[in-house]
């Protein structure tokens, strides 16, 4: 993995909070129910917490009723990474952002029409920039 963004451990401790940190960084999962997006209506672009890297966009979210954010696509696949994870005893595919390594969720197959593909995303790893 050659991330575009890549920085000490010290310095993702200095920029962010410990739940970003926690998830982000660490691979960790937010509650359901609890991150600021998980019933966002507002239109505009999901972007990385970590980088800045445009990852997601409204048109592409929908209510999965897992209490996460989910989209059914994301802006460019060139733009996130896909690895097997083999975690709590389960077969997932995690997603990162390939330009800075954040873990951003997992992704599923059980998502809607075009694609069939449900990116469970955790709130704390995004920054919604909002279409004005």
């Amino acid at each position: 993995m050659n991330y575009k963004v890549n920085k000490p451990d010290e310095e993702w401790r200095r920029l962010l909070t410990p739940a970003e940190y926690s998830v982000c960084r660490e691979k960790g999962t937010e509650p359901a129910f609890s991150g600021e997006y998980w019933d966002s209506k507002d239109s505009g672009t999901y972007k990385c917490r970590c980088c800045g890297e445009e990852l997601f966009r409204s048109d592409a979210k929908f209510d999965s009723g897992t209490g996460w954010p989910s989209f059914f696509e994301s802006v460019d696949e060139q733009k996130i990474e896909l690895s097997d994870d083999l975690s709590h005893g389960t077969a997932r595919v995690e997603v990162s952002c390939r330009a800075c390594g954040a873990h951003l969720g997992h992704v599923f197959d059980d998502g809607p029409a075009p694609t069939g593909k449900r990116y469970c995303v955790n709130s704390v790893a995004l920054k919604l920039d909002v279409d004005e």
